[in-house]
């Protein structure tokens, strides 16, 4: 029999994960490690902590499973995108990663705009606009207010591909992972030598890049022997979260979308040739699929909003021993109305991407009244985040892009208030697949294709994913939704101004 790993090296935690040739989940594992936050709106983490909670995941997993190492085949990489891991020439990481959600780039943003000739020049090379959590800027901030760590540098990997390093020695990268850098050609699936020419950045200091079913390496010596594993041991490409979780919702062919509830927030869509939001308000990227792409919008602050309101509002109710304080806050959500009665909720904690690719948006309550309780704060937070990912599913709408079926995913997905929450906002029915390890099991099944198990990724999806639940909006509820939606669009445009304002008072 063979085995194959998905390792998904998250913000919150490390998921590793074994499936057998036919699909099946054997086993996981997780172990969690801390988030930085030098300076409001500055994410930062330690690789350290990564590589420290890969091994112990992989033990982990082995161990419950109880498979020869020798049996695992392969291994998928999937992990957080756009972060950056600095090395010297050494191999040594010069300083922490700055995160995905990290803000403290705004004034790079601006300056690979205008070294790019502008917006839409800057779009036509790398298909994106220049956003404060995507790759390059960070690597410019480096240069410009760290220059000590600049001139040490030799190598810039994402988060994945630094687990990668320490498994193989390679250094590699995917297509789908490449191109949340803000440095890759989309269309052309290579690094844009056009704009690094006009950044002034040296294309030495990146690495390979690779289809994300394809073999980057296998493991060295020492490695595999202190993780049980065999040097034969392949290390496939693997993805970029996103697309990962994509490919383990089975979202490789046109007309499947999926939204995701988890830390961020992902509506996913594959498109079969490269198309692109003139506005900038999604992303184009390469998708996992060999040769194919997609969109996305991202909300930055999903479940993460209601693991903020749970850990920073609700102290007392999550201290409390042999309580689930997220089942005692739905129970109290769901006995409420929709709409929350008239409480908004805007979920902008680590500002936002999409519409707004706004770096200084704040979250907030708003409407509240001395009629409003914690389930109401709860349930607003819930419904604040839908109508964010509402926000992108009509932005693809008005691309005439075909959706004939919403997937879910993610671990705020696992709720069913939630879900009915998303059905009843988005006025369409949304469906629950058998696999809900997402960006794990995604690259497992990579894995699986790379070691020749499948012919390709479609066919592994095919072969193992399925709907096994299919919810219905509630007429009652849509219509609720659709009269306070407008409302909430209309709020951050009353509030952007103010918000610009308050971050100035962030000293």
């Amino acid at each position: 029999m063979a085995y194959y790993l998905g390792i998904d090296i998250g913000t919150s935690g490390t998921k590793s994960l074994l499936i057998d040739q036919s699909g099946k989940v054997l086993a996981e594992a997780t172990a969690s490690y801390p988030l930085l936050t030098p300076k409001p709106l500055w994410t930062e983490q330690n690789p350290e902590d990564w590589w420290t909670a890969t091994k112990q995941t992989i033990q982990g997993v082995l161990k419950k499973a109880k498979v020869k190492g020798a049996e695992v085949r392969a291994i998928g990489l999937s992990g957080q995108m756009h972060g950056s891991v600095f090395l010297n020439a050494k191999g040594n990481v010069i300083r922490p990663a700055l995160l995905w959600n990290d803000q403290r780039t705004l004034a790079e943003c601006e300056e690979i705009t205008n070294r790019a000739g502008g917006r839409d020049k800057l779009i036509s090379m790398v298909a994106n606009p220049a956003l404060t959590g995507f790759t390059a800027p960070k690597l410019l901030w480096l240069r410009n207010h760290e220059p000590k760590h600049y001139d040490a540098l030799r190598y810039l990997l994402l988060p994945k591909d630094e687990i990668r390093r320490r498994l193989t020695g390679e250094l590699a990268t995917d297509a789908s992972d490449a191109s949340g850098m803000l440095l890759l050609d989309v269309v052309k699936r290579q690094w844009s030598q056009e704009l690094l020419t006009k950044l002034e950045i040296d294309p030495s200091i990146l690495a390979r890049v690779y289809e994300s079913e394809q073999v980057t390496g296998t493991l060295k010596a020492d490695v595999a022997k202190e993780l049980g594993l065999s040097t034969a041991c392949k290390v496939v490409a693997g993805a970029g979260d996103c697309a990962a979780g994509a490919v383990g919702n089975g979202i490789v062919k046109q007309g499947i979308l999926t939204a995701s509830l988890g830390t961020s927030g992902v509506v996913f869509c594959h498109s079969d040739t490269p198309q692109y939001d003139r506005l900038g308000r999604l992303h184009t990227f390469c998708h996992a699929v060999h040769g194919k792409w997609h969109m996305m919008g991202v909300t930055l602050s999903a479940a993460g909003s209601l693991q903020w309101f749970v850990q920073n509002i609700c102290k007392d109710l999550a201290a409390k021993k042999g309580v689930d304080p997220y089942e005692i806050l739905t129970q109290e959500a769901s006995a409420l109305r929709p709409g929350s009665e008239g409480l908004f909720f805007l979920p902008y904690l680590a500002g936002e991407r999409t519409p707004h690719a706004d770096p200084l948006a704040r979250a907030c309550f708003i409407g509240m009244t001395n009629k409003h309780t914690r389930g109401h704060l709860a349930r607003s937070v819930m419904e604040g985040v839908a109508y964010s990912l509402r926000e992108s599913l009509e932005i693809i709408g008005q691309l005439e892009i075909p959706i004939q079926e919403i997937r879910l995913s993610g671990g705020g997905a696992k709720s069913d208030l939630w879900k009915q929450i998303l059905a009843d906002s988005f006025g369409q029915k949304v469906c629950s697949i058998n696999a809900e390890q997402g960006p794990g099991y995604g690259v497992a099944l990579l894995a699986a294709v790379g070691d020749g198990a499948y012919k390709n990724i479609e066919e592994a999806c095919k072969a193992t994913i399925r709907v096994v639940e299919k919810r219905a909006p509630r007429k009652a509820s849509q219509k609720a939704y659709d009269a306070a939606f407008p409302v909430y669009r209309k709020l951050y445009e009353s509030l952007k101004d103010q918000f610009g304002e308050i971050s100035r008072l962030d000293v």
